[in-house]
C-alpha cells in the first residue's frame, strides 16, 4: 500500500482500475492516432520551447477547457495534477491558498514563501520572497506553468519552485462567457469573460465574484476580482501589452484547531477566533506594460514595467494579557504598501559552430514599500476591535538582478541549456514608535548571492529525451521573519542568514504521436542555513537558521489517451523532506533532532483522474487526490493522519444556436470522510490543524457565445 487508505479510497482505486484496463487494451490495439501538437512553456528559458525539449521538469495546465467542471476559483483546483506540488484549499480565505513544491515553503503559515509566483511576467511575489495567489484570475486565464527543480534558481530570491499564471490573448472570433455556479455551505461563484480582435487591437476582459459561508464556522469570505489584457500589434511588428488587475477579498478567519477539539467537532472556530473576531481585508490594485519589438532577423527586446498598492488590515487573537508585554506590537495589523518594478531583456536567435543558440540576459529592479501600523486589539472591555497604538515603521525591501541564459543545440541529438543569476536584497526599516520601554528598532540589511545553473538533454529518438541538471538557489528571510530578535533586543534579526541550497535532477521525458506522456524525475536539493522557528508566543515568533536540511524524492507524470473519449491522468511524488543537522530554541520544546522531517511536507502524494467525453454530448471524471500523514511542528511533535479523497463529476456540452451550453454537477470527498485538509507549521498554541470539508456539491453552468 502506497497510502494508510481509507475505504473510500480503496474503492475507487478498484474502479478506476477496472475501468482502465479494457480502455489500455483497446489503445494497443487501436493504430495510431493524429500527431498532437506539443505544449509550448516559456517559464523554464523565457524564450517560448517546447516542454519536451527543456532539461527540467515543468508542466502547463489548460485552463477553461470545455468538459473540465472545475469552477476556477482557486489555482489548487488545477495544481493537484501536478507533481512535487502541494496545494491546499485551507477553506480560510483570511491565509490564502497554502503552496509548495518539492517541500519549499511549506514552513509558511499564511500566504506564500520559498515559491515565485507571476501574473503574465508581473511579480506576485514582494522582493523579500512573501506572496500571494488571491488575484490569480483564473476566468481570464490561458495555462498555468509550474517549474521544479534547479532551474527555478534563475528566478532569484525565494525560488524553489516557480508558478506563473498567463491571460489567454484575445480571440476571432470574439466570444462572450458566462460561469456560474452554486454549492455546499451557501458557495457561489460567478464569472463574466469577452474576449476578441480587432486588428490591431486585442482584449480580454474579466469580472468575477466568490462568495461562500465556509465549511466552518466563521469562516464567512467574499472576494472580487477584475483582470484585463490589453494588446497592440505595432506595424514595426512589435507588440505592446497593458495589464491591469485588482482584487478585494473580505474573509473572516476561524484559526486552526488541537486535536482534541478536531476529534470533537471538526466545523468549529478556535474559541480565540470567536473572542477577537479575527478577520482580514485585503484591496489591491496593480497594473504594468510589457513591449516587445524584434531588432532584426536574429534580435528583439521586451520591457516590462509594472506599479500597485495593497491595503491590509487584519485582526489578530493576540491575548490581552500578551499586549502588556511594551515590545508587543499589538493585534491588530494595518499595512499599506506600495510596490513597483521593472525586467528589461535582449534576445538572440542564431547559430554557434552552425548549430541553435538562444540567448537572453536581462536585468530587473523590484521594490516594495510598506508602512506598516499595529495596535491594540481592544478598548477597554471590548474585544476585536482598533486600540491604542503599538507599533508605526517605514519598511522597505528592493532587488536588484542581473541575468543570462542560454540554449545551445550543439550536436543532433544534444543541448546544452545553461544560465547564471546575481541577486542582491535590500531591507530597510525606520521605526517612528519608540517609547522608553520599547527601543528604536530601526535597522538594514542586505543579502546577495550569485545562482548558477546547467543542464544537458539528450535525444534518445524522437519520441524520448534523458537530461540532467544541477543549480545553486537562495532564499533570504521575508520582512515578517526578521521583524523580531530571537533574543529580544532592538532591531532586526541581523543574525539571520538566507538559506542557500545545491538542486540536483536527472529526468526522462517520453511523447507518444497521440498526445500521451510520460515523465518521470528524480531530485535533491541540499540547504543549509535551513530557516525554522526558534519561540513563539503571545503573538510574536521569531526564527534562526537550523544548518542543514536535505529534501530528495521521485516524481511520475503519466496523461494517456486510452480508447476513444478516454483519458487517465496520474501524478506521484515521493518526497523525503528532513532536517539533517540538530538544533535548539529558546525553551526546549522547539528543539529540532537531525533526522526530523520537514513539518508540512508528505512523505507521499497521489492524483489520479479518469475522463471520459468528447468535446460534445456527455462527459464524466472520477478522481482520487491522496497524500500520506504530515508534521506540524520542527520537532515532529503533532500528526496530521494521512487521506484519501474522491470526487465525481457529470457534464454535458451542447450547441444552441450560434452558443455553447455546458451544465456539470461536482462531488467533493465522496465518501465523507474527516480529514486534516492542511496544517498551520509550529502554531504557538497547539491549533494547528484545518479541517477540510466533508462530501460536498456543486452544480455549475458556463454558456459561451
Amino acid at each position: 500500500m502506497i497510502f494508510p487508505a481509507t475505504r473510500g479510497a480503496l474503492a475507487a482505486l478498484t474502479i478506476v482500475a477496472v475501468l482502465i484496463s479494457p480502455a489500455v487494451a483497446a489503445q494497443a490495439a487501436s493504430p495510431s492516432q493524429p500527431q498532437t501538437l506539443q505544449t509550448i512553456v516559456v517559464t523554464a528559458t523565457r524564450i517560448a520551447r517546447p516542454a519536451f525539449d527543456v532539461p527540467a521538469s515543468i508542466d502547463a495546465v489548460q485552463l477553461n477547457g470545455t468538459g473540465t467542471d472545475r469552477p476556477n476559483i482557486n489555482p489548487s483546483e488545477a495544481l493537484h495534477q501536478v507533481p512535487g506540488v502541494l496545494a491546499r484549499d485551507r477553506q480560510n480565505y483570511a491565509q490564502d491558498e497554502q503552496i509548495s513544491i518539492r517541500g519549499f515553503g511549506a514552513r509558511s503559515t499564511f500566504g506564500v514563501r520559498g515559491v515565485r509566483l507571476y501574473t503574465d511576467g508581473i511579480p506576485a511575489t514582494m522582493p523579500d520572497g512573501q506572496g500571494q495567489v488571491s488575484h490569480f484570475d483564473l476566468g481570464s486565464a490561458d495555462r498555468i506553468e509550474v517549474l521544479r527543480g534547479p532551474f527555478s534558481a534563475l528566478y532569484g530570491n525565494s525560488s524553489g519552485g516557480v508558478i506563473q499564471i498567463f491571460t489567454a490573448d484575445g480571440s476571432d472570433p470574439p466570444q462572450q462567457r458566462i460561469d456560474a455556479q452554486a454549492g455546499s455551505y451557501d458557495t457561489y461563484h460567478l464569472d463574466l469573460n469577452a474576449r476578441g480582435l480587432l486588428d490591431p487591437f486585442g482584449y480580454n476582459v474579466d469580472a468575477s465574484h466568490f462568495q461562500t459561508q465556509g465549511f466552518r464556522e466563521h469562516s464567512r469570505a467574499h472576494r472580487d476580482n477584475g483582470n484585463a489584457k490589453l494588446t497592440y500589434d505595432t506595424k514595426s511588428g512589435g507588440k505592446l501589452t497593458l495589464l491591469l488587475n485588482s482584487v478585494r477579498v473580505d474573509a473572516l478567519d476561524p484559526q486552526g484547531l488541537t486535536w482534541a477539539q478536531f476529534l470533537a467537532d471538526p466545523p468549529q472556530a478556535a474559541s480565540s477566533a470567536l473572542t477577537y473576531d479575527t478577520r482580514k481585508i485585503v484591496q489591491q490594485t496593480q497594473g504594468g506594460v510589457v513591449y516587445e519589438q524584434p531588432l532584426d532577423d536574429h534580435q528583439s527586446v521586451r520591457v516590462l514595467a509594472y506599479y500597485g498598492d495593497r491595503a491590509i488590515t487584519q485582526f489578530l487573537s493576540v491575548p490581552m494579557f500578551a499586549q502588556a508585554n511594551p515590545l508587543s506590537s499589538g493585534g491588530v495589523v494595518d499595512l499599506a504598501a506600495k510596490y513597483g518594478g521593472v525586467d528589461a531583456r535582449w534576445i538572440w536567435r542564431g547559430k554557434l559552430l552552425q548549430q541553435p543558440l538562444q540567448f537572453t540576459t536581462g536585468v530587473n529592479w523590484d521594490r516594495e514599500n510598506q508602512h506598516r501600523l499595529g495596535y491594540e486589539n481592544f478598548v477597554g472591555d471590548v474585544l476585536g476591535v482598533v486600540g491604542a497604538l503599538r507599533r508605526n515603521e517605514q519598511d522597505d525591501v528592493y532587488d536588484f538582478d542581473q541575468y543570462a541564459q542560454g540554449s545551445w543545440d550543439f550536436a543532433p541529438r544534444w543541448s546544452l541549456t545553461a544560465g547564471v543569476r546575481h541577486s542582491s536584497v535590500h531591507f530597510g526599516s525606520d521605526d517612528a514608535y519608540i517609547t522608553a520601554n520599547n527601543p528604536d528598532d530601526s535597522g538594514r540589511v542586505e543579502y546577495s548571492a550569485t545562482t548558477p545553473v546547467a543542464g544537458l538533454l539528450f535525444r534518445a529518438n524522437t519520441d524520448w529525451n534523458l537530461y540532467a541538471s544541477f543549480g545553486r538557489g537562495f532564499e533570504t528571510p521575508t520582512f515578517n521573519e526578521l521583524a523580531y530578535r530571537a533574543d529580544g533586543g532592538a532591531g532586526l534579526a541581523f543574525n539571520l542568514k538566507p538559506a542557500l541550497s545545491d538542486n540536483g535532477e536527472i529526468g526522462s521525458k517520453w511523447r507518444w504521436d497521440n498526445g500521451g506522456k510520460l515523465d518521470l524525475a528524480l531530485f535533491q536539493s541540499d540547504t543549509r542555513n535551513e530557516l525554522a522557528v526558534y519561540s513563539s508566543s503571545g503573538g510574536r515568533t521569531t526564527y534562526q537558521n537550523i544548518g542543514r536540511a536535505r529534501r530528495r524524492g521521485i516524481e511520475f507524470e503519466l496523461d494517456m489517451p486510452l480508447a476513444t473519449d478516454w483519458r487517465a491522468q496520474l501524478a506521484y511524488t515521493l518526497l523525503d523532506a528532513r532536517f539533517t543537522q540538530a538544533s535548539g530554541c529558546v525553551n526546549g520544546d522547539c528543539a529540532v533532532a537531525a533526522g526530523a522531517r520537514i513539518p508540512g511536507v508528505p512523505r507521499q502524494q497521489f492524483y489520479g483522474e479518469l475522463r471520459w467525453g468528447a468535446e460534445h454530448g456527455w462527459h464524466a471524471g472520477l478522481n482520487l487526490f491522496a497524500v500520506s500523514a504530515v508534521y506540524a511542528d520542527d520537532a515532529n511533535t503533532a500528526r496530521a493522519p494521512g487521506y484519501g479523497l474522491v470526487g465525481a463529476d457529470f457534464g454535458y456540452v451542447a450547441r444552441v444556436s450560434g452558443a455553447t451550453i455546458a451544465p456539470f454537477l461536482r462531488f467533493d470527498n465522496l465518501f465523507d470522510r474527516k480529514v486534516i485538509g492542511s496544517v498551520i507549521v509550529n502554531n504557538s498554541n497547539g491549533g494547528y490543524f484545518e479541517p477540510a470539508p466533508g462530501r460536498s456539491v456543486m452544480v455549475g453552468m458556463s454558456v459561451q457565445l
